[in-house]
């Protein structure tokens, strides 16, 4: 059978997975002259194809794309595969592998909306920003069973062999989904259960359904993603849809294969975000979800009014995201609370502690006179938010205002001025929501834990994106600390054990480093008397200050600035 008829049955997806048999035949006629095709260093486009002219003097004489003449150095002159490499599926196989052989691999592939190739045990995702239809039920059903070099690259042949690995195996098996913030880690990391919940889904389905309101196990694992992205996902700079957490889900399976039951560990939830944005940004979309007026009763129950620049807490950046609607992801969110068997006070005390959250931000308070004691300047926003907490408002009002702090065995009541009241209600949010969320993820898990008898799991890790910002919190930190380490675990597990496998197998190869430097920067964070060391330290005494920087010795300077200079 032809290339095109054996792709027949991925569908209209089948142009997203593969190049056409009339493509393949036109590139092996194309003219190439291997010895003076070539890629070469540029300022603008960082690589840019070439043609030698002539060799002199350690200068290159090149001739580029667009009719420009360079001279240029040996070291910046690289190599180019034949047309019958370009698209290649997998970029081991090219004659030549170097950045821009693999660049302009992933650029072609891109253009053709080809978002899938593989690079030995890799498969590199490059982010659409749009809807394909590589995800359809015929696709999957494509996928089932097949080896990986059967199909074209995509994240089912990953997850494919990850099943077939574990049932043969008789081994639990993970899933590392890494890039940077924006690359597309959490919608594939969707991909990898739908995969699952479709492949191996129980025989059964009615006795898993108790009731019309709670969906079947496969429902409840796809539906537990927008739930969570509602609560724990937000607009950064650099993407529209970040997890602001990271999460390890386990997908259970049984002794046959199917589908058993399925947890989720949360991690690093960025509880500043609850209360500070910066401009270009936005808070947890639930908050947005909620003043949308898609269910005018939401907006009666949590006393709130659909202008989200009514409430402090969530209105220092932006209000909406043009790639999402709100009112639509309102109506999707709600359908999950009920799909995961969350019942209507479940759902409704929820939403009353999102809604207190977004009122803690309005609380106003002044100094007395001739005190430095706050007290409240009015109690209606407080009446609000004590009100949606199931608590007394006076109560509430005399906690901020004049805490109870254990003194060793005996409790006492200290005075608080204002900016210490602001500081605690800040910290009351972010716990509130922090707790609510960690209860959330605690319910979905009891949803999705059916007692069956489970043989092996399969991991999934989506941990939230590095990024930099202008300022950068606490949980940004840890965030890009851990997607680090992640990163340092890849490479020495991909890169530095296969080549030194290449050595004992005597296989002629210079070794190249892939970005193992930074291993110094992890050692200064994370190793005793480093920068979380010191910090904890620092925290355990009373009144804490900025005195932790102080221990920093002109030994700790030099590393931090060879740590982080800027690379060439």
């Amino acid at each position: 059978m032809s290339i095109d008829g054996e792709m027949t049955i991925f569908g209209v997806a089948a142009q997203y997975l593969r190049k056409s048999e009339k493509e393949r035949t036109e590139a092996q006629t194309r003219p190439f002259d291997s010895k003076t095709a070539c890629f070469v260093s540029d300022e603008k486009e960082m690589y840019v194809k070439a043609e030698i002219q002539e060799r002199a003097d350690g200068k290159v004489s090149v001739k580029t794309a667009d009719d420009r003449t360079l001279a240029v150095r040996e070291d910046q002159v690289f190599p180019m595969n034949p047309p019958k490499f370009d698209k290649i599926e997998d970029m081991v196989m090219m004659t030549h592998l170097h950045e821009p052989a693999v660049l302009y691999n992933l650029k072609e592939r891109y253009a053709a909306w080809m978002i899938y190739t593989y690079s030995g045990l890799f498969c590199v995702t490059v982010n659409p920003y749009k809807w394909l239809p590589v995800y359809n039920p015929e696709v999957v059903q494509a996928y089932r069973g097949k080896k990986r070099m059967e199909v074209p690259p995509h994240i089912f042949a990953l997850s494919d062999n990850a099943y077939q690995f574990m049932l043969t195996d008789r081994e639990n098996q993970s899933i590392l989904i890494t890039g940077e913030s924006g690359a597309g880690k959490t919608v594939n990391t969707k991909r990898v259960i739908q995969y699952f919940a479709t492949i191996a889904v129980s025989s059964d389905k009615k006795k898993e359904a108790i009731n019309k309101m709670k969906g079947t196990l496969e429902d409840q694992i796809i539906q537990a993603n927008p739930l969570l992205e509602a609560f724990g996902n937000a607009k950064t700079v650099r993407n529209d849809n970040s997890s602001r957490f990271g999460k390890f889900i386990r997908i259970h399976f049984g002794a046959t294969g199917k589908l058993a039951s399925a947890d989720i560990e949360t991690y690093l939830l960025e509880k500043s975000r609850v209360t500070f944005q910066l401009r270009a940004e936005r808070s947890y979309h639930i908050f947005y979800q909620l003043t949308c007026n898609k269910k005018p009763e939401l907006i009666d129950l949590l006393l709130i009014t659909t202008n989200p620049y009514d409430f402090a807490f969530i209105s220092q950046g932006e209000i909406s995201v043009k790639s999402i609607n709100d009112a639509e992801e309102l109506m999707a969110t709600d359908e999950a609370f009920d799909v995961l068997g969350f019942s209507s006070e479940e759902k409704a005390s929820i939403y009353k502690l999102t809604g207190a959250v977004m009122h803690y931000g309005n609380m106003k308070f002044k100094q007395k006179q001739r005190e430095e004691q706050a007290e409240p300047e009015g109690t209606e926003v407080a009446d609000k938010a004590a009100y949606l907490m199931g608590l007394n408002s006076a109560d509430l009002l005399k906690s901020l205002c004049y805490p109870r702090v254990k003194v060793g065995n005996e409790y006492v009541t200290k005075g608080q001025n204002v900016q210490q009241v602001y500081n605690s209600i800040g910290a009351l949010a972010k716990s509130v929501y922090e707790k609510m969320f960690f209860w959330m993820v605690a319910k979905i898990n009891q949803q999705l834990d059916t007692k069956q008898s489970r043989q092996h799991f399969i991991g999934v890790l989506d941990i939230a994106g590095f990024e930099i910002f202008d300022h950068n919190s606490m949980e940004q930190l840890c965030i890009n600390f851990t997607n680090e380490k992640l990163q340092q675990f890849f490479n020495h597990h991909m890169f530095v054990l296969e080549q030194e496998e290449y050595k004992k197998e005597g296989i002629d190869w210079e070794f190249i480093d892939f970005g193992m430097d930074l291993a110094a920067c992890i050692e200064l964070i994370e190793k005793p008397m480093g920068i979380f060391s010191i910090l904890e330290e620092e925290c355990m005494f009373p009144k804490s200050s900025d005195t932790w920087k102080r221990k920093w010795s002109p030994s700790y300077k030099r590393r931090t600035i060879s740590c982080f200079k800027s690379r060439p």
